[in-house]
C-alpha cells in the first residue's frame, strides 16, 4: 500500500494507537528528566548545606534556593540589618562587604555580585525566610557548641553592620530600633523550633 492510498479503518487505528503511545513515551520521558534533575538539585543542595532532612531541602527549594546560592545566603543577616531602617549607607555597605569578605565570598564570585545588587535595591522577605529556613536545617545537624560559635559569629558581624553608623554626633547607641528588632530575629532562628 502506498501513502497515497486511502488507510485501512485498521490501519488508522494502528497509527492514532502508535502516537498516543509516542507521545504518552515523551511525556513520561520528560516527567522522569524533571524527577531527575530536581534529585539533583537536592543532593547538590544536601552537600552544600550538609542538610539530610528532605523536608528543609524541599523547602530551601522551593523558596529558591540552589547550591550555589547558599554562600550567599550567608550575608543576608547583614543585608537585612543593613537595610533595617529602609536606608542603606556608605558605613552600612562597607560593613556588609567586610563581613562577606570575612565570610570567604571572592569579590570575583556569583555570590559577591549577588550581595551587590541587594546592597542596590532592598531584597524581598523571601530571601530572610530562606536564610531562617537553612539556619535551622543546619541547626538540626549540628552540635550545640558547633551551633553556638556559628551564631556568635553571625550576630558579632550582624551588629558590626548595626554599628556601622547611627548615634547623634557620634555618641550614644548606635544601634536603631529597627535594627535592634532585626538582631533579634536573627539571633530566634537559631532557637529550636516549639
Amino acid at each position: 500500500m502506498t501513502s497515497t492510498e486511502p488507510q485501512s479503518p485498521s490501519g488508522r487505528g494502528q497509527s492514532l494507537e502508535d502516537e498516543f503511545f509516542r507521545r504518552e513515551d515523551v511525556r513520561l520521558l520528560e516527567r522522569l528528566k524533571q524527577k531527575q534533575a530536581t534529585e539533583s538539585a537536592r543532593e547538590g543542595l544536601a552537600k552544600a548545606t550538609g542538610i539530610a532532612s528532605p523536608q528543609v531541602l524541599d523547602k530551601l527549594m522551593e523558596l529558591g534556593i540552589r547550591a550555589e546560592t547558599v554562600a550567599a545566603l550567608s550575608i543576608v543577616p547583614l543585608v537585612e540589618v543593613a537595610w533595617a531602617d529602609r536606608s542603606l549607607d556608605a558605613k552600612e555597605r562597607q560593613a556588609v562587604l567586610a563581613g562577606a569578605r570575612t565570610s570567604g565570598l571572592a569579590p570575583d564570585s556569583v555570590e559577591y555580585a549577588m550581595l551587590e545588587t541587594w546592597l542596590e535595591r532592598r531584597p524581598e522577605p523571601k530571601l530572610l525566610a530562606a536564610w531562617t529556613h537553612l539556619v535551622q536545617g543546619l541547626c538540626a545537624q549540628l552540635a550545640p557548641a558547633e551551633i553556638a560559635k556559628m551564631k556568635a559569629g553571625l550576630l558579632d558581624r550582624a551588629r558590626a553592620v548595626a554599628n556601622a553608623s547611627g548615634g547623634v554626633l557620634g555618641m550614644g547607641s548606635k544601634v536603631s530600633g529597627a535594627e535592634a528588632i532585626v538582631l533579634k530575629r536573627l539571633e530566634a532562628a537559631f532557637d529550636p523550633k516549639v
